[in-house]
Protein backbone atom coordinates (compact mmCIF):
# COMPACT_ATOMS: atom_id res chain seq x y z
CA UNK A 1 0.00 0.00 0.00
CA UNK A 2 1.43 3.28 -1.01
CA UNK A 3 1.07 6.08 1.94
CA UNK A 4 1.23 8.96 -0.02
CA UNK A 5 -0.82 7.12 -3.13
CA UNK A 6 -3.68 6.87 0.16
CA UNK A 7 -4.13 10.34 1.00
CA UNK A 8 -6.35 12.48 -1.39
CA UNK A 9 -5.40 15.73 -2.82
CA UNK A 10 -7.43 18.57 -1.38
CA UNK A 11 -8.99 21.27 -3.79
CA UNK A 12 -8.58 24.70 -1.96
CA UNK A 13 -11.44 27.31 -2.82
CA UNK A 14 -11.07 28.68 -6.80
CA UNK A 15 -9.57 25.40 -7.54
CA UNK A 16 -11.80 23.32 -10.02
CA UNK A 17 -10.33 19.89 -11.42
CA UNK A 18 -12.23 17.53 -13.79
CA UNK A 19 -11.17 13.86 -15.22
CA UNK A 20 -12.20 12.89 -18.87
CA UNK A 21 -11.10 9.19 -19.95
CA UNK A 22 -7.04 9.51 -18.80
CA UNK A 23 -6.64 13.61 -18.71
CA UNK A 24 -6.78 15.42 -15.61
CA UNK A 25 -7.47 18.79 -16.29
CA UNK A 26 -7.07 21.62 -12.68
CA UNK A 27 -7.64 24.73 -13.17
CA UNK A 28 -6.96 27.86 -10.42
CA UNK A 29 -6.36 31.21 -10.07
CA UNK A 30 -2.97 31.35 -11.82
CA UNK A 31 -4.51 29.62 -14.98
CA UNK A 32 -4.75 25.58 -15.51
CA UNK A 33 -2.53 22.71 -16.19
CA UNK A 34 -3.55 18.88 -17.43
CA UNK A 35 -1.90 15.83 -17.59
CA UNK A 36 -2.38 12.28 -18.78
CA UNK A 37 -2.75 9.58 -15.89
CA UNK A 38 -1.30 6.19 -16.26
CA UNK A 39 -3.74 3.36 -17.40
CA UNK A 40 -2.44 1.77 -14.11
CA UNK A 41 -4.33 4.40 -11.76
CA UNK A 42 -7.89 5.45 -11.67
CA UNK A 43 -8.60 9.20 -10.96
CA UNK A 44 -11.80 10.14 -9.33
CA UNK A 45 -12.83 14.18 -8.16
CA UNK A 46 -15.52 14.15 -5.53
CA UNK A 47 -16.13 16.17 -2.41
CA UNK A 48 -13.54 18.95 -3.02
CA UNK A 49 -11.10 16.18 -3.74
CA UNK A 50 -9.14 13.97 -5.99
CA UNK A 51 -8.66 10.19 -5.49
CA UNK A 52 -5.51 8.12 -7.01
CA UNK A 53 -6.33 4.55 -6.94
CA UNK A 54 -4.89 1.86 -8.42
CA UNK A 55 -6.52 0.46 -11.74
CA UNK A 56 -5.23 -3.73 -10.96
CA UNK A 57 -3.06 -5.59 -8.32
CA UNK A 58 0.03 -5.37 -10.54
CA UNK A 59 3.03 -4.61 -9.64
CA UNK A 60 3.25 -1.72 -11.67
CA UNK A 61 0.16 -0.11 -11.09
CA UNK A 62 0.89 0.17 -7.01
CA UNK A 63 4.30 1.94 -8.24
CA UNK A 64 2.50 4.15 -10.15
CA UNK A 65 0.25 5.20 -7.49
CA UNK A 66 2.01 7.28 -5.20
CA UNK A 67 4.01 8.89 -8.06
CA UNK A 68 0.48 10.02 -9.90
CA UNK A 69 -0.84 11.02 -7.05
CA UNK A 70 2.39 13.64 -6.24
CA UNK A 71 2.04 14.85 -10.18
CA UNK A 72 -1.72 15.93 -9.59
CA UNK A 73 -0.68 17.22 -6.36
CA UNK A 74 2.08 19.58 -8.00
CA UNK A 75 -1.08 20.37 -10.60
CA UNK A 76 -3.58 21.66 -7.86
CA UNK A 77 -0.25 23.54 -5.65
CA UNK A 78 1.17 24.85 -9.41
CA UNK A 79 -2.53 26.92 -10.33
CA UNK A 80 -2.79 27.98 -6.63
CA UNK A 81 0.87 28.94 -5.81
CA UNK A 82 3.13 28.48 -8.68
CA UNK A 83 6.52 26.92 -7.75
CA UNK A 84 9.90 29.01 -8.09
CA UNK A 85 13.36 28.33 -8.19
CA UNK A 86 16.40 31.03 -6.69
CA UNK A 87 19.84 30.46 -8.22
CA UNK A 88 22.68 32.16 -7.16
CA UNK A 89 25.66 33.60 -9.29
CA UNK A 90 29.41 33.47 -7.54
CA UNK A 91 32.61 34.66 -9.32
CA UNK A 92 34.08 38.15 -9.95
CA UNK A 93 32.83 39.90 -13.29
CA UNK A 94 30.12 36.87 -13.25
CA UNK A 95 26.39 38.43 -13.36
CA UNK A 96 23.01 38.59 -14.68
CA UNK A 97 20.30 40.95 -16.23
CA UNK A 98 16.80 40.38 -17.69
CA UNK A 99 16.51 42.39 -20.91
CA UNK A 100 12.83 41.90 -22.16
CA UNK A 101 12.39 38.10 -22.95
CA UNK A 102 16.30 37.14 -22.61
CA UNK A 103 18.04 36.30 -19.59
CA UNK A 104 21.74 38.15 -20.19
CA UNK A 105 24.48 36.28 -18.43
CA UNK A 106 28.15 37.08 -18.08
CA UNK A 107 29.95 34.04 -16.98
CA UNK A 108 33.57 34.34 -17.96
CA UNK A 109 33.35 33.31 -21.65
CA UNK A 110 34.11 35.63 -24.45
CA UNK A 111 30.66 36.15 -25.42
CA UNK A 112 27.50 36.67 -23.43
CA UNK A 113 25.26 33.84 -22.92
CA UNK A 114 21.79 34.95 -24.26
CA UNK A 115 19.14 32.14 -22.51
CA UNK A 116 15.72 32.63 -24.56
CA UNK A 117 12.66 32.62 -21.34
CA UNK A 118 10.17 30.45 -22.57
CA UNK A 119 6.38 30.55 -22.24
CA UNK A 120 4.99 30.21 -18.85
CA UNK A 121 7.78 30.82 -17.11
CA UNK A 122 8.65 34.27 -15.56
CA UNK A 123 12.67 35.46 -14.93
CA UNK A 124 13.61 38.34 -12.10
CA UNK A 125 17.36 38.95 -11.30
CA UNK A 126 16.55 41.49 -8.43
CA UNK A 127 20.47 42.17 -8.67
CA UNK A 128 23.47 40.76 -10.38
CA UNK A 129 23.86 38.12 -8.74
CA UNK A 130 20.92 36.53 -8.36
CA UNK A 131 18.07 35.06 -10.90
CA UNK A 132 14.55 34.16 -9.48
CA UNK A 133 12.88 31.81 -11.64
CA UNK A 134 8.98 31.34 -10.91
CA UNK A 135 6.36 29.32 -12.98
CA UNK A 136 2.99 27.04 -12.38
CA UNK A 137 4.65 23.97 -14.11
CA UNK A 138 7.13 22.33 -11.18
CA UNK A 139 8.98 20.41 -14.21
CA UNK A 140 9.42 23.34 -16.28
CA UNK A 141 10.41 25.57 -13.55
CA UNK A 142 13.26 22.71 -12.93
CA UNK A 143 14.06 21.77 -16.29
CA UNK A 144 14.77 25.99 -16.72
CA UNK A 145 17.08 25.99 -13.57
CA UNK A 146 18.82 23.18 -14.45
CA UNK A 147 19.41 24.84 -18.31
CA UNK A 148 20.95 28.03 -16.91
CA UNK A 149 22.93 26.19 -14.09
CA UNK A 150 24.54 24.18 -16.78
CA UNK A 151 26.25 27.31 -18.74
CA UNK A 152 28.49 27.20 -15.17
CA UNK A 153 28.20 24.40 -12.84
CA UNK A 154 29.71 25.48 -9.60
CA UNK A 155 34.06 24.26 -9.45
CA UNK A 156 35.01 23.07 -5.98
CA UNK A 157 38.60 24.99 -5.15
CA UNK A 158 37.00 28.56 -5.51
CA UNK A 159 33.01 27.85 -5.60
CA UNK A 160 32.73 30.17 -8.46
CA UNK A 161 29.34 28.86 -10.89
CA UNK A 162 25.63 29.32 -11.18
CA UNK A 163 24.33 27.49 -7.92
CA UNK A 164 20.51 26.80 -6.36
CA UNK A 165 20.14 28.62 -3.00
CA UNK A 166 20.73 26.34 -0.31
CA UNK A 167 23.04 24.10 -2.36
CA UNK A 168 26.27 23.18 -0.31
CA UNK A 169 29.37 22.98 -2.53
CA UNK A 170 32.21 21.05 -1.43
CA UNK A 171 35.01 22.84 -1.18
CA UNK A 172 38.85 21.10 -2.05
CA UNK A 173 41.84 22.11 -0.90
CA UNK A 174 44.33 23.70 -3.16
CA UNK A 175 48.38 22.90 -4.31
CA UNK A 176 50.34 22.44 -1.50
CA UNK A 177 54.01 23.46 -1.72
Amino acid sequence: MSRIGKRPVALPDGVTAEVQGSELSVKGPKGSLSMTMSDDVECKVADGEIQINPANDTRRARSYWGMQRTLAANLVEGVTEGFSKTLEITGVGYRASVQGKTLKLQLGFSHDVDYAIPEGIDIKAPDQTTVEISGMDKQQVGQVAAEIRKWRKPEPYKGKGIKYRGEYVFRKEGKKK
